[in-house]
């Protein structure tokens, strides 16, 4: 009998960190234990935007979305008893990436290991921060002078690591298109290795291993053979790329490197079982071809649009890929796909479009000014508006949310209170209480000089890492390390993209009939209550920098007669209040995905009263359990919208409504329904 000798699975990691560092830990052990084969690590939102937990904007989010991880003791409490000589880590951190590799490595030096021997990536990808998650810190010019002094640091010392993660992941979350995708992460590529050549920290025979270590992290959505295509496309483009512009001639150091977690963007409140086959689905895309297979796989919770996944929903994901890899035969063979016609011509459809666009970002200067400019956050903005706008009208079909919903009774569902993970509101207070011991107890003298040597180096070309790792050492905080940088650098408010996309497309067929019904209930509000046009504030308090969802909000309601005030994100409720009563608004939306909603939206209403505003109705859209939202409604909140509520248009309307009723106006009765 033939012995048929498989191929080695890719690494497998589970996206996971909340509460503490303790905490983090004893969850990690429990996923290594079930057979993870990688960590990922994810990072409360204070830490990935520099601010230590007991800071003003951190109120509500330490904790919620990753591990809180403010200095050297909370790094070795996230990885105790984890042997890191012996371990691959990957970090989502960009903005303070050098901070967490830093304390990374120190960690490591204390466990004994031998740093050249370190495994394992910090995403460290600053532009797609300005386009899609919002946790950048510093501008442009000085975040990508952060990034080179990282990659020429490990390529010298941690030769093993993966200094930056290129996400295109992020890019479709913000509604890219699979070309756009392609090409804006190999701009942001171009960008990252042109800086590190003209650094001149790295010799240029050493750039083909600068080029070794650069790693993407994408995403697979649920149109597999594209995407599966789409991967094929990255490799032909990537190969060429560092070829021709950078002579890199080892095709070794040429290979086209990329972890993946597959589609969030697709996953659904309605009916969220149906979430387990998209995410399978996904998952083949960038499993089939052994010839563009991902080197390591996340997968995300099928219940990841209601809340918190819990340990065993992350549990039942991980199985999925242990099923995959050892029930199943694909390992066993080649490339399925090699010689496809049909595949050939999509890879080569995707690859011309996405050179063509590369093309154009070049000729602006390049991805920086590009996004200092607003073009690529508008192309986005307008890409996820025209995707909205096609299931709206019923063009693209989801399952269980614009046709076939029709359901019987989820099991998984029944109790949505106990169906996600729910966060012990204490834990913020004990973080809190535990950071104020490390800094009562650390060298403050040794603190403060390190941090003054850290911000006089700034002010030079030199390498940033071993001022940083100094800083480490003596026992300097995240929000220190951050403060010192943001004095000498500076910070930076991203263009929001609102302003440059282009009018919705959905005037056809009844969702264009309802969004010429909400036109003329906004015209005739606007002149019934004597303003020249209705005014709406779209404001994110707190740290979430997902703007997806209130960036198509503000375009919509912009189409709809609006007049949109929108500054963005990372606001205080001090500041959105005060932009209400300014701009003297009819409404305020808030957007909260981060689970930070109980702490932040009843201080912005106590606000607005305290401000005697009282017929401005508020209304909260995010990632909010039931049980949440009646506490929010009781609060006072005019409406809550959360995933399930995909018609943009019928919540623009709804708004309407609540302006009226805040007025004593009736509801207004010419706004046909929205289309079932």
């Amino acid at each position: 009998m033939t012995v048929t000798e498989r191929d080695r699975p890719w690494l497998m990691r589970t996206y996971a960190g909340h509460s503490s560092a303790t905490a983090s830990n004893e969850l990690y052990r429990k996923n290594l234990a079930k057979g993870q084969t990688g960590l990922s690590v994810a990072f409360d939102l204070p830490t990935q935007t520099g601010y230590d937990p007991d800071h003003i904007l951190a109120r509500g989010e330490v904790g919620r979305v990753g591990v809180p991880v403010s200095h050297l003791g909370d790094m070795r409490a996230l990885f105790d008893g984890i042997p890191l000589e012996r371990t691959n880590t990957s970090m989502t951190i960009n903005a303070t990436a050098m901070w967490l590799l830093a304390m990374y490595q120190v960690v490591a030096e204390e466990q004994g290991a031998d740093t050249a021997k370190l495994t394992g990536t910090t995403q460290n990808d600053i532009v797609k921060e300005y386009l899609s998650r919002g946790t950048h810190v510093f501008p442009p010019g000085p975040s990508i002078r952060l990034t080179t002094d990282m990659i020429a640091y490990t390529v010298a010392n941690i030769p093993k690591w993966n200094p930056i993660n290129i996400c295109s992941y992020h890019l479709q979350e913000a509604g890219a298109t699979p070309v756009q995708e392609l090409a804006f992460a190999m701009c942001t590529a171009i960008a990252v290795l042109d800086a590190v050549r003209d650094s001149g920290q790295v010799p240029l025979e050493q750039m083909g291993d600068v080029v070794a270590r650069i790693s993407f992290f994408v995403n697979a959505g649920v149109r597999f053979v594209e995407e599966m295509c789409k991967l094929r496309a990255f490799s032909r483009i990537w190969d060429s790329v560092t070829r021709e512009r950078y002579g890199i001639t080892d095709d070794k150091q040429r290979r086209f490197r990329y972890g993946v977690q597959v589609n969030s963007l697709g996953l659904t409140e309605a009916q969220p079982e149906n979430n387990v086959q998209r995410i399978v689905l996904e998952m083949l895309a960038v499993t089939l071809s052994k010839d563009a297979r991902a080197r390591a796989v996340q997968l995300p919770a099928w219940n990841e649009a209601l809340g918190l996944p819990r340990p065993w929903d992350q549990q039942w994901s991980l199985r999925i890929q242990q099923v995959l890899a050892y029930e199943s035969d694909l390992l066993e063979y080649g490339d399925l796909f090699e010689g496809s016609k049909v595949v050939e011509a999509k890879v080569a459809e995707l690859a011309e479009g996405a050179e063509q666009e590369i093309a154009k970002v070049l000729e602006m200067g390049g991805v920086i000014p590009a996004v200092e400019s607003g073009y690529l956050k508008a192309a986005l903005v307008a890409s996820h508006a025209e995707r909205r706008g096609r299931i709206e009208s019923g063009e693209d079909k989801v399952v269980g949310v614009n046709c076939f919903e029709t359901t019987e009774p989820s099991p998984l569902t029944a109790d949505l209170d106990t169906a996600i993970m729910q966060m012990d509101p204490a834990s913020e207070q004990a973080v809190v209480d535990a950071f104020a011991q490390w800094r009562k107890h650390r060298d403050e003298d040794a603190a403060q000089a390190a941090l003054a040597e850290l911000k006089r180096q700034a002010a030079t070309t030199d390498n940033l890492m071993p001022a940083t790792l100094a800083c480490v050492r003596v026992g300097v905080t995240t929000g220190e390390w951050s403060q010192a940088l943001r004095e000498v650098f500076g910070e930076y408010r991203a263009p929001t993209g609102v302003g440059g996309a282009p009018v919705t497309g959905v005037l056809t067929g009844d969702s264009g009939a309802e969004l010429l019904a909400v036109r003329e209930a906004v015209r005739a509000t606007a002149e019934q209550l004597g303003a020249g046009k209705l005014r709406l504030l779209v404001g994110k308090p707190g740290l979430d920098g997902h703007s997806n969802g209130a960036e198509q909000i503000a375009v919509r309601a912009r189409d709809a007669g609006f007049e949109v005030v929108y500054q963005g994100i990372r606001l205080t409720p001090e500041q959105i209040t005060a932009a209400a009563v300014a701009e003297d608004v009819h409404c305020v939306g808030l957007s909260i995905l981060s689970g930070a909603h109980t702490e932040l939206v009843p201080d912005v209403l106590r606000r607005l009263r305290r401000a005697g505003v009282e017929d401005v109705p508020v209304i909260v859209g995010g990632i909010i359990p039931a049980a949440d939202e009646q506490a929010l409604l009781a609060e006072g909140v005019a409406a809550v919208f959360t995933p399930k509520d995909f018609g943009i248009t019928t919540i623009i309307g709804r708004i309407v409504d609540e302006i009226r009723r805040a007025h004593q106006l009736e509801p207004w009765k010419g706004r046909v329904p929205a289309a079932q």
